[in-house]
């Protein structure tokens, strides 16, 4: 008959949250012994002893005793609970009424030693004792104990001999029954778990190596080391059974493992591989903002370009367009929901709508598009002046036109004299502008305009406008100014016009009879001297030309008397004014040849 010693079953892996085993001690810590003899069995749960309240089963079947200790002396299985730990394993405990048994401590661990003793009932009577293993002989002793180390699953059997001699002579002998050891684990082969099971992409994840160590080995500590695939991770071997992971990435199915080992006694012990799945997340509402916001980036800005996504893990490829545009503005591939591209000084054909994508494997997804406009700062004016003729004159309507080539509107135009302003305008689709101004004398001189579209203000070039005046009724005078002078007098005829842009060129007459004619090239007046003679009585009178029209002066009378002297009539032109310059000699031509035309065609009239 083979003697079976059932120490507490090998444990397994406990369920999440379950109470902690009992454990089932025996005093003597024997798990055989002989009829008639009794074992004290006591309850431990994970922390101490308990003495009272402990639930005691025999055979599967529940004992009214509650307290925290039991004497036996019946073969068979017991197991035991307390208030704060689950059912233990069973215990096999026997009684034999064999005259020699082999015993072994409780309860033992692998790698653990166990105490191995040979018992009779007489004891004294034993000389030698001498066991086995698997018929093989381990040694001989007198003394009653040996020690093992059995490995956890041995499957050897031992046995024991005593032998001693009879008082009259001759020995004897006495062979136990086999017995098998069962060995428990000192921890389970751990298992590996992860929390969450199934880790979103970017956050942290925890695994944990599960496993555990009977209450009464308490002492041994455990480490603990993870891998992923073939590589450890974190700082290698440590005593805590959790690693935190900050940040979990999708590479498709990962194998995940852990080992636990003891260093005294070395045992080390691998879990089963785990395939942790890292869900990623597909990008979602996609975003394009810009900065400056949209209808305030002026021309020669940079642009920023911030593409976002509202969820989406891993690795994001961002990528920036322009639609109309083939290729793409730029593109970014990080760990991150957003990301940013600048385009620096920005023109007017940057204007134009645009888009983003982001795609973290699932497929790009786009943003909506936005309309990227200017705001471009005016370039200087251009002034011109539109004016009916060639040369300005006095009384023309002229225009004042200022356009700039470039600007974002509403465009406000000013316009200057000599710095002076002269009014405004505003263009609100932008162009240009426009002031009509009726000349004067005074309006000669430099223009200018200015163009503001509140990004900036540009001033044109000046332009000069020189006004011609035409001239005024002359005034005749004589010198001296008698209605009656004697014959051979000199005297001097002056005319003069109050207005009028030089040069001037006047003419003298007697009843319509051209007397002479003289230039003022720089204005003023002019003056002709005439040494009289009798045929020299009648009416006089002078007109003036600056080629804007003639004018003539009213009609002036003189009265001679005497006679003549020596009856020849001696005209001497003078010119009081000024000498005629050089550079009056071509008007002067021009206006003589006018001034005739005119007064033949008036001579004609009358």
């Amino acid at each position: 008959m083979l003697l079976w010693l059932l120490l507490i079953l090998a444990p397994g892996r406990q369920p999440a949250g379950a109470l902690p085993k009992a454990l089932l001690l025996l005093k003597p810590p024997w798990s055989t012994a002989f009829k008639g003899e009794t074992v004290t069995l006591f309850c431990k749960d994970h922390h101490s002893l308990a003495w009272e309240y402990v639930s005691w089963y025999h055979n599967e079947t529940p004992l009214r005793r509650q307290s925290g200790k039991l004497q036996i002396s019946k073969s068979g299985h017991y197991r035991c609970k307390t208030q704060r730990s689950s059912l233990s394993d069973p215990v096999h405990v026997q009684f034999l009424s064999d005259w020699l048994v082999l015993q072994a401590s409780h309860p033992a661990f692998e790698r653990d030693k166990v105490v191995l003793r040979c018992r009779g009932k007489e004891e004294e009577d034993i000389m030698e004792r001498t066991y086995y293993k698997n018929e093989e002989k381990i040694r001989s002793s007198y003394n009653s104990n040996i020690t093992v180390y059995p490995a956890f699953n041995d499957d050897s059997t031992y046995h024991c001999t005593a032998s001693g001699t009879y008082i009259w002579g001759g020995s004897w002998t006495e062979t136990s029954r086999p017995l098998k050891i069962q060995v428990q684990e000192l921890f389970p082969s751990p298992v590996l778990t992860a929390s969450p099971s199934w880790p979103i992409e970017g956050s942290p994840m925890t695994l944990t190596c599960e496993t555990w160590l009977p209450p009464q080995t308490s002492h041994t500590r455990l480490q603990f080391c993870f891998f992923k695939e073939h590589r450890a991770l974190g700082a290698g071997w440590s005593h805590s059974p959790e690693l935190q992971i900050p940040t979990t990435w999708s590479e498709g199915a990962a194998s995940y493992w852990c080992q636990a080992r003891t260093v005294i006694p070395r045992i080390l012990k691998t879990s089963p591989r785990s395939q942790i799945r890292v869900h990623r997340v597909p990008v979602s509402d996609v975003n394009l903002e810009t900065q400056p916001p949209v209808g305030q980036l002026i021309e020669g800005e940079d642009l920023v370009l911030i593409c976002s996504v509202a969820a989406g893990t891993g690795t994001v490829t961002f990528s920036w367009h322009r639609e109309g545009s083939e290729r793409s503005l730029g593109r970014k591939t990080q760990n991150a929901l957003s990301a940013e591209l600048r385009i620096a000084s920005v023109r007017e054909q940057d204007a134009g709508r645009y888009y983003c994508a982001a795609d973290n494997m699932d497929g790009p997804v786009l943003s909506k598009r936005i309309r990227i406009t200017l705001r471009v700062p005016v370039s200087p004016p251009v002034l011109t002046i539109r004016r009916p003729r060639s040369q300005a004159v006095e009384g023309d309507v002229v225009e004042l036109h200022c356009e700039a080539q470039r600007g974002s509107p509403p465009i406000l135009y000013r316009f200057y004299h000599e710095d002076v302003p002269l009014g405004s305008s505003s263009a609100p689709s932008g162009g240009e502008a426009s002031l009509n101004l009726s000349l004067t004398a005074e309006h000669s001189g430099n223009y200018s305009c200015e163009a503001n579209n509140s990004l900036g203000v540009q001033r044109s070039k000046m332009v000069s406008l020189s006004i011609t005046v035409p001239v005024s009724h002359p005034v005749l005078t004589l010198n001296p100014d008698v209605a009656q002078a004697m014959v051979g007098d000199v005297l001097e005829l002056r005319c003069e016009a109050q207005r009028g842009s030089p040069p001037i060129l006047y003419w003298f007459y007697h009843e319509d009879v051209i007397l002479g004619n003289t230039s003022a090239p720089f204005g003023g007046g002019a003056s002709f001297n005439l040494s009289l003679t009798t045929e020299h009585s009648g009416n006089y009178s002078c007109g003036a030309d600056n080629g804007l029209g003639a004018q003539s002066s009213e009609m002036v009378s003189l009265n001679i008397t005497g006679l003549s002297k020596n009856k020849v009539t001696h005209i001497t032109v003078g010119v009081i004014g000024c000498l005629l310059s050089m550079l009056g000699l071509a008007a002067t031509a021009a206006l003589v040849g006018r001034f005739r035309t005119q007064r033949k065609s008036e001579r004609d009239r009358a």
